[in-house]
């Protein structure tokens, strides 16, 4: 299964990354000519699966990206190489965000497993043994006399 989609019990459940709307109707629901969604599949901006026949597939999320880069091109003013960068750049925050996420379970798992090591380890001490306290540092005053007798 392509790493874009989620985990689905279901193959034929509809997420959002699946790939479902034409380009006449990506175009529609987006705002955008056909032509411009092609320009922006060429440049890589957005990137939509491909049918059997080669035809373009989008998703409810490529669709939410088309809107995106209409808007940071319109209203913000920005070229399309900065709205790529930007598109690269927010990718790779979800990307590394995922991991944090998975590492921090991870380290809560270690230290789950770790705690109940320490418990198995300090339920097998023997308990008839009495602990032994060092009195090397003492402060008692010991007085020595020579025997003067001699």
């Amino acid at each position: 299964m392509d790493g874009r989609y989620g985990q689905s019990s279901n193959p034929y459940e509809l997420t959002d990354d699946s790939p479902v709307y034409v380009i006449s109707v990506a175009a529609q629901l987006s705002g955008l000519h056909p032509q411009t969604l092609r320009q922006y599949d060429r440049l890589g901006l957005v990137c939509p699966d491909r049918a059997a026949g080669r035809g373009r597939r989008y998703s409810a999320r490529d669709i939410q990206l088309l809107r995106q880069v209409q808007r940071l091109s319109q209203d913000e003013g920005i070229n399309l190489a900065g709205i790529k960068r930007i598109i690269e750049l927010e990718t790779q925050v979800a990307a590394l965000q995922a991991r944090v996420v998975e590492l921090q379970q991870a380290v809560e798992g270690a230290a789950v497993a770790m705690r109940q090591r320490e418990a198995q380890v300090h339920a097998s001490y023997r308990r008839d043994l009495v602990p032994y306290q060092d009195v090397s540092q003492s402060s008692a005053l010991v007085v020595w006399r020579p025997d003067r007798r001699r």
